[in-house]
């Protein structure tokens, strides 16, 4: 480490260290983008749109809500959040108990470890607990963890996400559900 950064204040070197974060998570350019929402025949319908602010839940287990939602955190800078959701999701369904050790060392190398580059916002004691749960990695070792970021998502980033520009265009540009017509009017 350079000697003149020793010297610097601690909020100077925690926001080096919040850059640094955020310049690894567009190097290390997510696999979320908005080409999953295409424009067309593909997007969602507006009663799919509508039913996303019914519940974080349902926002997510959409495809095309997940993929907004995604976007949105990756305009907010925080795309990790859902990234650390989901790699917990994959990592809890691992079948081999031979694979979960690795598996977990990936996981909270990426996102929980002090110099992680895509680091998760969790206070001490959760990120403490994590720790102490690698030690025998078990499918439940990051479930402390991935609740706090999911509460974390629903309670503040859903809330504005259904708030912003982006939610409120593709709420315009969705097309309503076509009704089925009866054979009569076809014909007519």
């Amino acid at each position: 480490m350079c000697k003149g950064l020793t010297s610097l204040p601690t909020c100077c070197l925690e926001r080096a260290k919040e850059l640094r974060a955020r310049l690894g998570n567009v190097l290390l350019k997510p696999n979320w983008n908005l080409s999953c929402c295409k424009i067309g025949k593909n997007k969602p319908t507006l009663e799919e749109c509508i039913r996303w602010k019914e519940s974080f839940e349902k926002l997510i287990s959409s495809k095309y809500g997940l993929c907004a939602f995604t976007s949105f955190l990756v305009s907010e800078f925080s795309e990790e959040n859902i990234a650390f959701y989901f790699a917990c999701e994959d990592y809890r369904s691992t079948k081999s108990v031979a694979k979960l050790s690795a598996k977990a060392q990936r996981v909270y190398d990426e996102f929980i470890g002090s110099d992680a580059p895509r680091e998760v916002n969790i206070d001490h004691e959760t990120r403490d607990i994590t720790k102490a749960n690698m030690l025998v990695p078990s499918p439940s070792c990051f479930d402390m963890a991935q609740h706090k970021i999911y509460m974390l998502m629903a309670k503040d980033c859903y809330p504005r996400f259904l708030r912003s520009p982006s939610y409120r265009d593709l709420v315009c540009q969705a097309k309503p559900k076509a009704a089925k017509q009866p054979l009569q009017e076809k014909a007519a």
